[in-house]
């Protein structure tokens, strides 16, 4: 599991920072560049292609979605790891 800092930095940084660092030219407010700025340029695409609603769950408390997306993550690192050995 990610910890709290990670969780909240992925948060935010879809909710309120992302369209700051685009106008920027993937700079922070401290004008340093964005930490891992490809992997949020390929999010931002992403989520370009779809309506999102962004909602924070507690993990493994019972939401469906949220089980669910465990579950895949749980799959693909396990495929991951496959390939790899």
């Amino acid at each position: 599991m990610l910890p709290l800092g990670a969780r909240t930095y992925l948060r935010d940084g879809i909710t309120k920072w992302l369209r700051g660092w685009q106008r920027n030219g993937w700079l922070t407010s401290e004008k340093k560049p964005v930490k891992n700025a490809d992997l949020w340029q390929r999010l931002s695409a992403a989520c370009a292609r779809h309506q999102i609603e962004w909602r924070w769950v507690r993990g493994h408390a019972g939401d469906p979605g949220n089980e669910r997306a465990d579950a895949l993550a749980n799959q693909g690192v396990a495929q991951a790891r496959y390939r790899v050995s």
